[in-house]
């Protein structure tokens, strides 16, 4: 298995061919998805291979993009399903109550009342807005809504994020010693 650069951040993903000409639809994943040509040199995951844009328009939910040195479809159909990446350092700092994904994942995550929860593994977006996937010590990983009342506090640099869950959204939570709501008979 070839191991991702941890200082890349995932930008965009290439799919299906786009014509004749070795362009690509490209999937991006930014809040502004033109400015994906602001950032230089994309890369792969290993960040062994760079792609360069020379030009890119909008297309529905995607972006037809041309790579230099991409100009068949061949060229363009043997890169469907690559993840384009960007170096860290390549970014703008994020504005105030902004982040990027990178920094939340792998944050620890406690609740106002200092009970320990887990930590953060992924932030998925199924169309209603952002979720925190949180992985406690044991059992099952939870979907905690990622919204400013329920996720109060975010401490990048002690590495702690602290939410306010309503009633009943960890019930199947348990501290490392207690058998899980869910399992007893």
């Amino acid at each position: 298995m070839v191991e991702k650069d941890p200082d890349l951040v995932l930008m965009a993903q290439i799919g299906a061919a786009h014509g004749i000409r070795g362009e690509v639809r490209v999937k991006p994943f930014g809040s502004d998805p033109m400015a994906l040509a602001d950032y230089g040199p994309l890369r792969d995951k290993t960040g062994s291979r760079e792609f360069t844009i020379q030009s890119l328009r909008p297309q529905k939910s995607v972006l037809v993009v041309r790579f230099k040195n991409i100009s068949s479809r061949n060229e363009a159909e043997a890169l469907n399903g690559t993840e384009l990446y960007v170096r860290r350092e390549a970014l703008p700092p994020a504005d105030e109550d902004e982040f990027y994904h990178i920094d939340i994942i792998g944050l620890t995550v406690f609740t106002v009342n200092e009970d320990h929860v887990g930590t953060v593994i992924a932030i998925p977006d199924f169309g209603a807005g952002e979720l925190l996937e949180v992985k406690p010590e044991r059992g099952p990983s939870y979907l905690i809504p990622f919204t400013e009342e329920i996720v109060p506090h975010i401490d990048l640099d002690a590495g702690r994020i602290i939410i306010d869950p309503p009633e009943g959204l960890l019930v199947h939570q348990t501290k490392p010693d207690e058998t899980p709501v869910d399992e007893v008979q």
